[in-house]
């Protein structure tokens, strides 16, 4: 599948929230929808979902209008939406029934879930009685259960602890790996570099950058090595013999240097390799979260 949003446009009585952004998925890989708070990310997925409607822009699957009754969504929302007094299976259930499944295909897609996630023994309590980690997970089974077409995660890691976090990480894999259309939104920039090919950076209602991630990185200038120098001993020589070069230690125990050109590079690997003891040197490239600090800040903040 390729999913495309054309122009799309949004206001709220003067406030305008989208200004005609576009951007392209496929399905089979993950989609980092990314943006401060108040950037637009949320009316976004809304109108994607057919909550609302823009006011102008189309939204297209494989070329023609998106059909919302032939095509299924699955939304794991930030804020979350079960009831903390309902017995678990019974809104489970509930919800998968609602999104088109017979009541023994529900009960059937619940359970699996509920195994996988390692939360059968749960099944019949109240989901208050959980921690939010466990409901977090509870609220990802209403996302999946009805085998969606298209997945869009928001914040889908927060409360979970690393294990239930490598858990989470495998589903969502498999839903990729299954040829689904995952969308993420979220903070976590670490998720976002981890799962998506392709992202897209929303600030103040606009699209400011757009692309494969991979070939964001590879715009930089590569001008910068990181240097892994064995020991303390050896980081502080590296340190001290490029200080003109305005060496620094990063939080990895690497040291960054500055070259004046990228013909230098070879050179200056050779002559690290050569005269100090070091673990590795690689060409610099910025993360995800340096890229998006350096085209999302600066933005006012809005609620």
């Amino acid at each position: 599948m390729l999913l495309e949003l054309k122009g799309i446009e949004k206001s709220f009585g003067e406030k305008k929230v989208l200004q005609g952004i576009s951007l392209r998925a496929e399905s089979g890989k993950a989609f980092g929808l990314l943006g401060r708070n108040g950037a637009g990310k949320t009316t976004a997925i809304r109108i994607l979902m057919n909550i609302f409607g823009a006011n102008s822009g189309e939204i297209l699957l494989d070329g023609k209008p998106l059909d919302h009754n032939k095509v299924s969504f699955g939304f794991l929302p930030e804020e979350r939406g079960l009831y903390p007094k309902r017995v678990i299976i019974e809104q489970l259930v509930y919800f998968a029934e609602l999104n088109g499944l017979s009541h023994s295909e529900a009960v059937s897609q619940v359970d699996k879930y509920l195994a996988r996630l390692g939360m059968s023994e749960y099944r019949n309590k109240k989901l208050e009685t959980l921690s939010k980690g466990n409901q977090q997970k509870i609220q990802l089974i209403t996302a999946l259960a009805h085998n969606p077409d298209i997945v869009i995660l928001d914040e889908p890691f927060s409360g979970l602890d690393p294990v239930n976090a490598m858990l989470l990480k495998e589903i969502v894999r498999e839903q990729i790996t299954d040829g689904k259309l995952v969308f993420f939104s979220s903070h976590q920039m670490s998720y976002i570099e981890e799962f998506c090919d392709t992202i897209a950076i929303l600030k103040d209602g606009k699209i400011v950058l757009q692309g494969e991630l991979h070939d964001i990185k590879r715009s930089y200038s590569r001008n910068k090595l990181v240097v892994f120098p064995k020991g303390e001993i050896e980081t502080q020589k590296v340190l001290s013999d490029y200080a003109a070069k305005g060496a620094i230690k990063l939080k990895d125990d690497g040291v960054l240097i500055e070259l004046e050109s990228e013909s230098q590079k070879r050179e200056t690997m050779k002559e690290l390799i050569e005269r100090y003891d070091i673990d590795g040197v690689k060409v610099y490239e910025p993360s995800l979260n340096d890229i998006f600090v350096e085209h999302a800040g600066n933005s006012e903040v809005q609620k």
